[in-house]
């Protein structure tokens, strides 16, 4: 049974909230392991100060971090759940009051096309001034309605890249290039370490919206070969958290894979998620 609108518009207000102020339990333990493993005694000191930070966020409900995040939502749909166009106003609804509460940093630009793309249109002062990102749907086995919310930040979006590699029929050569891509990504985020992220699909939307599922599935304790791989490679450059080297330039790697198409190229997705991201939170909002 779907909840209410009023009942809906409050679960997605309050998991916005956890979204960008908690860190989820297996994130907490992999710094933990980051820190016992790390002998860098300046890297050591950033992972504990971010831990810290992480827990103060999640006793006081405040903010991960000043760049509060831009709302990205994955709407799984079970098979017989209904949903409707007020469904989704009472999400945005929510994401609204979510951003009020939390409170978001004030970062909408108003006016115009134009105006927006120069930011002459000004400032908008309410935290809810910020639009989510448009809702990626997807199928789920259970019959329930089920809301992901992530709060992306600037840097990382900065960092990112969606570009084709020539995979000349060998998996190594598409690792290699997101290596190589993750190498300088990192090393110029500045607030690390990274989660990287990884989607790889047969457009530039489908790789996008991979990399997006593969924070949303993404585990970690659970990390496949090819994951450990480039986990492995990019912490061997020695970049370390903030940049002072050490052990953990990335605590994991979420990677999705899409269908492919028959093809000389795959289209890659890398978005190097800060210290605080992956900022998520889920909740079910039908009985």
């Amino acid at each position: 049974m779907s909840k209410s609108y009023e009942e809906i518009v409050t679960l997605v207000r309050d998991t916005l909230v956890e979204a960008g102020s908690t860190f989820r339990q297996d994130k907490k333990d992999a710094y933990t392991r980051a820190i016992a493993n790390e002998t860098n005694d300046k890297a050591k000191w950033v992972l504990e100060t971010i831990l810290e930070n992480a827990e103060a966020a999640e006793k006081n409900r405040s903010p991960l971090c000043d760049d509060s995040g831009i709302p990205h939502m994955v709407l799984e749909i079970g098979e017989d759940t209904p949903v409707t166009g007020r469904t989704l106003d009472a999400i945005r609804d929510g994401i609204t009051a979510g951003l009020r509460k939390l409170p978001g940093r004030p970062m909408g630009i108003m006016g115009d096309d134009s105006h927006r793309i120069d930011q002459s249109g000004g400032l908008n002062p309410d935290s809810a001034g910020v639009e989510p990102a448009p809702i990626l749907i997807r199928r789920c086995k259970e019959n329930v309605l089920r809301l992901h919310i992530l709060m992306f930040g600037g840097g990382p979006a900065i960092r990112a890249k969606t570009y084709r590699v020539f995979h000349k029929h060998n998996t190594q050569v598409v690792l290699d290039e997101i290596v190589n891509w993750s190498k300088e990504a990192v090393s110029q985020l500045g607030c690390s370490p990274c989660t990287l992220a990884v989607g790889i699909g047969r457009s530039h939307f489908e790789a996008a919206s991979m990399m997006l599922q593969a924070q949303v599935d993404g585990c970690y304790d659970v990390q496949s070969e090819m994951e450990q791989e480039i986990t492995r490679r990019v912490n061997e450059a020695d970049i370390g958290p903030l940049g002072l080297h050490g052990k953990t330039s990335v605590i994991a790697t979420f990677m999705k894979v899409g269908p492919q198409r028959a093809s000389g190229v795959r289209i890659v997705c890398v978005r190097p998620c800060c210290c605080f991201e992956p900022r998520i939170a889920t909740v079910t909002l039908s009985d």
